[in-house]
């Protein structure tokens, strides 16, 4: 079923950004940093895959992601819903159930037998497909993704994640480069607000927080 209200797009990525502390798929640790899958650190983590094991959550945040991109896009601008593998698929499916469309999901490379697809399901020339992902970093995967999906001969120029970085000055351009258009509920700056507002954490905490935020690259380097 289509959700019919629309709060804004502050007041989703407010309520967004606390149901992710609420079930802890945010973490800070600037003492402690995280290794992400780059080798680099981090003093922050998400992990948008605990999502799909909390049911009212889940459930409200799809509804967002699912009225976001109405709102950006249009009623009528989709004719297909992909995942991309792994994490997007869960989420596409449950996106594609609200808007009434057909889904499919998106291998990250052949599966190297049978027919060698990248996509599974039914996707057909000149459909209209949004790819939807669980978070967007610097936008490389959402590339990859988008074009195995054009290269079926159907359209892709919308993609949809639950989390966008938001801290990398190269991901908007990359996808706008290669005509694609990023749709979003929340944020690292959203998750910081949150966790200032409820003071989750000393101020030593968030400002080291802040700072990496404010330049990653320069905040990564300092630690090596």
């Amino acid at each position: 079923m289509i959700p019919s209200a629309y709060p804004s797009a502050d007041e989703i990525a407010r309520l967004s950004a606390a149901m992710l502390w609420d079930i802890q798929a945010v973490h800070f640790s600037p003492k402690d940093p995280f290794t992400l899958a780059s080798g680099l650190p981090s003093p922050t983590y998400v992990d948008c895959r605990k999502l799909i094991s909390y049911p009212r959550i889940r459930s409200t945040l799809m509804d967002f992601l699912t009225l976001t991109v109405m709102r950006n896009a249009g009623l009528e601008a989709f004719d297909n819903i992909a995942g991309g593998e792994t994490a997007g698929i869960p989420f596409a499916a449950l996106v594609a159930e609200r808007m009434a469309l057909p889904m499919t999901y998106v291998r990250k490379k052949p599966k190297g037998y049978g027919r060698n697809a990248r996509i599974e399901g039914v996707m057909t020339e000149d459909q209209r497909v949004l790819l939807v992902e669980d978070l967007t970093t610097d936008g490389g995967s959402k590339v990859s993704f988008v074009d195995a999906i054009r290269e079926t001969g159907a359209s892709c120029a919308h993609t949809a994640v639950i989390f966008y970085y938001d801290i990398f000055p190269e991901t908007k351009q990359r996808l706008g480069d290669h005509g694609i258009s990023l749709h979003h509920l929340c944020t690292w700056w959203d998750v910081l607000a949150v966790a200032k507002d409820r003071a989750l954490f000393d101020a030593e905490t968030l400002d080291e927080v802040e700072r990496f935020l404010n330049d990653p690259r320069a905040w990564q380097d300092a630690q090596s």
